[in-house]
């Protein structure tokens, strides 16, 4: 760079210095400012006016003023860093718009979605995953977040919900369990001590009564988490009745055992809700359209076994 080069290109330190004088009309408020001293704001001044050759201000016993060529720099220095503020809120923006905070349920995050993230990272690199642990409604403002998994119903009167897939439960229990209770029918689970997930309330109901049966009328244990469930499941607590789907490595493990083979479509549904209001987000779009193939891929693999033509012999 030339020097004719460096002395048209002044430092934005002594630029802003500069305007906040011309603007505040003396050196102690423009430092109060810009939390400098004021002999600080002093200098940046001074090494301005040396770099252009041009004397910028005129200093008195009163105070300072500017003089004409002061006059037309700082209207135009006002300007360019005024732009240059818009420039950079508007690169800021545009790094926000490509961030999706993304808040999920701990068991369907961790075994169901991240092991199909890949395909999303590589169709969008441009976009910044950010992921937070919610049980339950979020609150889409205060928290910052621009959707969330949710299981339950669409209920939530702040947000959109895009349905995503439904769950089939089926009763399990672990080896140690069935080998010291006896199970041989749905009115011996009605004797065992019956798991319980909060988030899904009615469950063990709805699935007696798909059996013609009335529920048991003891509690039984409540989980508020599904991982501790499954755990107390797996050490032989009792009886749960569990998305199959969620605990498909306990049952191809052999931690869990279906204690009868009898499966009921559940009343929960996994959805996306995205807030009603606020500006459209193209990122959340394309999460969406991507949550929903990768769903409908699901889907069509849970029937395919059963929907395979019989191979003739």
């Amino acid at each position: 760079m030339s020097d004719l080069s460096r002395r048209l290109l002044p430092s934005t330190s002594a630029l802003t210095a500069f305007e906040a004088v011309a603007r505040r009309g003396g050196f102690t408020q423009a430092a109060r400012e810009l939390s400098l001293t004021q002999s600080a704001v002093s200098h940046q001044v001074s090494a301005l006016e040396k770099q252009l050759g041009v004397r910028l201000f005129d200093r008195t016993t009163r105070g300072v003023s500017l003089t004409p060529a002061g006059r037309s720099y700082a209207a135009a220095v006002t300007e360019a860093l005024g732009a240059i503020r818009d420039a950079s809120l508007a690169a800021m923006t545009d790094r926000h718009d490509l961030t999706l905070t993304l808040a999920i349920l701990p068991t369907f995050g961790t075994r169901w979605l991240m092991p199909r993230l890949p395909r999303f990272v590589a169709r969008h690199p441009e976009v910044t995953l950010n992921f937070i642990t919610r049980i339950g409604r979020v609150d889409f403002e205060a928290e910052r977040i621009d959707a969330a998994i949710h299981v339950g119903r669409p209920d939530w009167p702040d947000a959109d919900f895009t349905r995503l897939l439904g769950e089939t439960v089926v009763p399990v229990a672990s080896p140690a369990f069935l080998a010291a209770n006896r199970i041989e029918g749905p009115e011996d689970i009605a004797r065992a001590p019956l798991l319980h997930l909060a988030s899904r309330p009615g469950a063990w109901e709805r699935w007696f009564e798909s059996l013609g049966l009335a529920a048991p009328q003891e509690a039984g244990l409540r989980f508020e988490q599904f991982a501790m469930l499954a755990q107390a499941c797996g050490a032989g607590v009792g009886v749960a009745l569990l998305p199959e789907f969620l605990i498909a490595a306990e049952l191809e493990g052999g931690q869990l055992t279906p204690a009868v083979d009898h499966r009921v479509e559940g009343a929960s549904a996994y959805f996306l809700a995205t807030p009603k209001a606020g500006r459209p987000r193209p990122q959340v779009d394309a999460f969406r359209t991507w949550l929903l193939e990768e769903a409908e891929r699901f889907a069509a693999e849970a029937r395919a076994p059963q929907d395979a033509p019989a191979q003739r012999p």
